[in-house]
């Protein structure tokens, strides 16, 4: 009786295994993956061992938008995941200019508000960019600790894994971060 007992009782535990596998890795596979930020490259906003969520399914629906934070692989060739803000969108031409980004070229420039900079910060080195099809420019928060766009050029909409949609760690950091609904 007491082996029976052992037997359904492992039956169950592995019967609740199974299917919890069968959920969460699914969801974990095509739907959503931790993220841990790793360096200084974000802050003030995004902190070194921040625990984040990330959304992978959004981008299947709808294009990746201004100000997003996104989570992808560097067009370096590295296999490690990059997290970083958009900027400049597919089509569009990304000046760097005394600091400040300009988006557009001749009579029709617009200097982008970045209200999610700490006041004061200055984006360098002074540059110009023309932005392909499919094609990303995005920068680090902290512009004088990030390697991004202005170093190794734009990203293709291939390289995002997704965007950050939740931050779970630190618990007093607790926050949804979807900005462009």
């Amino acid at each position: 009786m007491e082996a029976e007992q052992k037997k359904n009782s492992l039956f169950e535990f592995v019967k609740i295994l199974v299917i919890s596998l069968a959920i969460v890795f699914p969801i974990r596979a095509y739907v959503a993956q931790p993220f841990i930020v790793e360096g200084d490259s974000m802050e003030p906003n995004f902190s070194d061992g921040e625990y984040l969520i990330v959304d992978e399914i959004s981008y299947r629906f709808k294009e990746p938008q201004r100000g997003d934070v996104i989570v992808f692989h560097p067009p370096t060739g590295q296999r490690i995941f990059f997290i970083k803000r958009i900027v400049g969108l597919p089509g569009e031409k990304v000046l760097i200019e005394n600091g400040k980004i300009i988006l557009g070229g001749g009579n029709e420039r617009v200097i982008l508000d970045e209200k999610y900079l700490p006041e004061g910060l200055k984006t360098n080195p002074d540059s110009s960019f023309s932005l392909g099809e499919n094609e990303y420019f995005v920068l680090g928060d902290n512009r004088d600790r990030s390697s991004d766009s202005r170093l190794w050029g734009t990203l293709k909409k291939e390289s995002i894994t997704g965007r950050a949609f939740l931050r779970l760690w630190p618990l007093s950091n607790l926050d949804i971060l979807i900005i462009n609904e």
